[in-house]
């Protein structure tokens, strides 16, 4: 099959406040989806959303001396203290950041929002901020879902938006390697490399809206991992820069001359300075792709199938399984359905991508192994109908909220022996915490992200909202949070710590680990002034 460069020709989207992705092409909730909403009782709509000119922001604290220090360094013209821009910099797309906007609780908005263009303007304006009081908040594509961007508003608030700082930097094409400014988006990334006959195949369900060096500090993981890897593998290099000088981190493809520095960065989310770029490992434009969907009888029987590919030598580019619910409703990839949805049982997505060769040989051998497997073939319609669709996911919160559901996801990562162990007991926690409140829910699982030794976990929720969807939530989250602890797993496998999940992360890391990030916060930011309370306290 020839390959058309379909997610390089995705445009690049400036998200509306509140509002998932494009907003020309939003989502519509099909009669199915609707009918059953209402088994879990979601039955009336949503009230209407507060009106974006009607939500209350509080006064800009940025004073004149500091206003004018800032545009001295990036101009007049790109230092904003209107309410529509500070509203466009409140918070991330977690369902807690739209249902308070929804209510127009705009409380924790930033004072001022600078658009820098180089990395000497981002060392003067952290210089400003140490000068005149002010802590910063780096802002690239605005998707977070963990509350990494509600600003501490214990002092006056810079929302630092790098949409100005983008651009392929430098390319070496013996070594295969990219060096982008951290504000360019994924899908400019992709048009740019592809134009030099390249690919960086990173496609979280965020890349119409995600950048460089978003997916650097929060560790993101795409859908073609299995191939390509996570976006912290492909890093190579980065330049941070931090309140006491800037870091180039980074020099050869590995090293033995001390820890890796690259991973202090990497995941940071901007408590150790601003990336202001990234280099990352690239790899020739495939020539062929072949997706298919298979249908296994249950989880535990496609989950063992995956993890025979994944300790594997020959692995796809993706692969992913969805348990019996999402299978069945559909509801977090709805144009995936095709035959795997008709079938019952649990449908797994497999993908192949490269030169003929290659694609042959392994699709070959993986389809084999499937079947062996106990996996029935259902033929490339459900797998390129995942495929196409693989963006639009998201998309379908927005209608789900206004439908009066509550709808959010979580996620979490763990070794192959203690998988469905952790599925069940965060599938209870979650449903038990919401029927405690009358709201019965339903759970949906898929793995999309393997390694030889474990595998992620993304769960989908859907319950009829109450009067306090924030609190509704927060209960389930708790109660998931505290399951996936007990369980020994992690608290996040790709959406990063932010706010959200700090707490549960410091259990994690424990008092010896914090105590040396917290040292290394000292060093590189000693004001304190780098996204404060994110990621640590």
């Amino acid at each position: 099959m020839n390959l058309p460069v379909s997610e390089a020709a995705l445009p690049t989207l400036t998200f509306t406040p509140g509002r998932w992705g494009d907003p020309d092409d939003p989502a519509v909730l099909s009669d199915g989806v609707r009918g059953a909403l209402g088994f879990l009782g979601i039955d009336a709509d949503a009230p209407e959303p507060v009106a974006l000119a009607d939500v209350r922001l509080p006064a800009t604290r940025v004073d004149g001396a500091a206003l004018a220090a800032l545009r001295d360094v990036v101009g007049a013209d790109h230092v904003a203290v209107d309410r529509e821009t500070r509203i466009a910099h409140l918070r991330g797309f977690s369902t807690p950041d739209l249902l308070r906007l929804r209510a127009g609780d705009g409380s924790d908005a930033p004072d001022v929002v600078v658009a820098p263009e180089s990395q000497e303007q981002v060392a003067d304006l952290l210089a400003v901020c140490s000068a005149h009081g002010l802590v910063l908040s780096p802002y690239a594509g605005g998707t977070s879902v963990t509350g990494g961007l509600a600003v501490d508003r214990a002092r006056p608030a810079v929302s630092l938006d790098l949409r100005r700082m983008t651009g392929l930097i430098a390319i070496d094409e013996v070594s295969q390697t990219a060096s982008f400014a951290a504000g360019t988006r994924l899908p400019e990334a992709e048009r740019l490399l592809s134009a030099e006959g390249f690919e960086l195949g990173h496609y979280p369900q965020s890349y119409e809206g995600a950048t460089v060096g978003g997916c650097a500090v929060t560790r993101s993981a795409g859908q073609s991992s299995s191939g390509h890897g996570r976006f912290d593998d492909m890093v190579v290099a980065l330049t941070l820069a931090t309140p006491v000088g800037t870091a180039e981190v980074g020099t050869a493809p590995k090293s033995a001359a001390g820890p890796d520095l690259r991973q202090l960065v990497l995941g940071s989310e901007g408590a150790f300075g601003v990336v202001t770029s990234v280099t990352v490992r690239v790899h020739p434009l495939p020539v062929v792709r072949r997706f298919s969907g298979w249908r296994f009888p249950d989880f535990a029987s496609g989950s063992a199938a995956m993890r025979a590919i994944a300790q594997g030598s020959i692995r796809p580019t993706v692969i992913r399984l969805s348990d019996e619910a999402e299978t069945g409703l559909n509801l977090a990839n709805p144009s995936a359905a095709g035959a795997g949805a008709a079938a019952g049982g649990c449908l797994m997505v497999l993908g192949v991508e490269g030169d003929e060769d290659d694609v042959e040989t392994r699709y070959s051998y993986l389809s084999r192994r499937l079947a062996e497997s106990g996996g029935t073939d259902l033929g490339s319609e459900p797998g390129e109908h995942w495929r196409e669709g693989r963006f639009r996911g998201p998309y379908l919160r927005d209608p789900l909220l206004d439908a009066g559901a509550l709808v959010e996801t979580l996620e979490t990562v763990t070794f192959w022996s203690n998988l469905q162990a952790l599925k069940d007991s965060v599938t209870d926690a979650v449903t038990g915490a919401l029927a405690a409140q009358g709201t019965p829910a339903v759970v949906m699982c898929h793995i999309s992200h393997v390694y030889p030794t474990g595998a992620s976990l993304y769960f989908t929720v859907v319950a009829k909202a109450l009067t306090e969807p924030v609190s509704q939530w927060a209960a389930a989250k708790q109660a998931a949070n505290a399951a996936i602890r007990a369980a020994g797993a992690s608290i996040t496998h790709h959406h990063a710590v932010g706010i959200d999940h700090r707490a549960a992360y410091l259990d994690e890391i424990g008092g010896v680990q914090l105590a040396a990030l917290q040292a290394v916060k000292r060093a590189l930011d000693p004001e304190g002034l780098c996204n404060p309370g994110v990621l640590l306290p």
